[in-house]
C-alpha cells in the first residue's frame, strides 16, 4: 500500500478556510464553521484512489480463478460487464464528471477475475482527479496486468458539469471515450457487437 501518499485533511482544511474568506464570506459563521472539516472528509473519501498506483489497484482486487479449458474453448469467448456506475473529479476544473457508465470486456487467457473485482477497479480509478480518457486506460492497464490477457476494451459515457452546469452549460451533452488494447484494437466490430452500438 501506497502509506507515504495519505491525502493530507488538515492541510485540505486550511485551504477549504482559505477559499471561503476568498469567496467574501466568514469561514466562522455557524453555516460554515464545520464546513473545511466536512470538504476534507469528503476530499479523503472521493479522492481515495489517489493513494493508490494502478499496479497496487491490480493487487488489491486481484481475485482471479482458472479457466474451465471446456467452457473457454474459442479464443474469441469473451467476459462483459456493462453499465457499472461510477463518478470522477476532472482534473481541469475539480468539477464533476457525473452519470458515469463504464463498461469493461476481456477476453479470458487462463484466467477469470471475480466480476464484482471488475467494478472495484473502475470505482477506485474514477476516485482520482482524472480525464474520462485516461479512466478507461488505467481500468484496461488494470484488467490486462491481473487477467493477464491483452485483450481489454473500456467503454465510458458521462456528463461534465464542466460542460454542463458552467462554461458553454450544455446540460445535454455527453462525453464517449472507447479504449481498446489487443483483439479489441484490431476488430473494433467485437466491441460494437457486445456493446449494442
Amino acid at each position: 500500500m501506497a502509506e507515504n501518499k495519505k491525502i493530507d485533511t488538515k492541510a485540505i482544511e486550511e485551504h477549504i478556510r482559505g477559499i471561503l474568506t476568498a469567496l467574501g464570506d466568514d469561514p466562522n459563521r455557524e453555516g460554515l464553521a464545520d464546513t473545511p472539516k466536512r470538504v476534507a472528509r469528503m476530499y479523503a473519501e472521493v479522492f481515495d484512489g489517489m493513494n493508490y498506483t494502478n499496479h497496487e489497484i491490480a493487487q488489491m482486487f486481484n481475485k482471479t480463478f482458472e479457466d474451465d479449458p471446456d467452457s473457454y474453448h474459442n479464443s474469441n469467448d469473451i467476459v462483459v460487464v456493462k453499465n457499472i456506475e461510477v463518478f470522477s473529479f476532472c482534473e481541469h476544473h475539480m468539477a464533476l464528471m457525473y452519470d458515469m457508465n463504464v463498461s469493461v470486456a476481456y477476453i479470458p487467457n487462463g484466467r477469470v477475475i471475480g466480476l464484482s473485482k471488475i467494478a472495484r477497479i473502475a470505482d477506485m480509478v474514477a476516485k482520482r482527479l482524472q480525464l474520462q480518457e485516461r479512466i478507461g486506460s488505467d481500468i484496461a492497464e488494470i484488467m490486462q496486468e491481473i487477467t493477464g490477457s491483452d485483450d481489454v476494451a473500456v467503454i465510458i459515457e458521462a456528463s461534465h458539469s464542466c460542460m454542463t452546469a458552467r462554461g458553454i452549460q450544455k446540460p445535454s451533452a455527453k462525453t464517449r471515450t472507447r479504449t481498446m488494447r489487443g483483439k479489441f484494437e484490431s476488430d473494433t466490430s467485437l466491441v460494437t457487437q457486445l456493446m449494442g452500438e
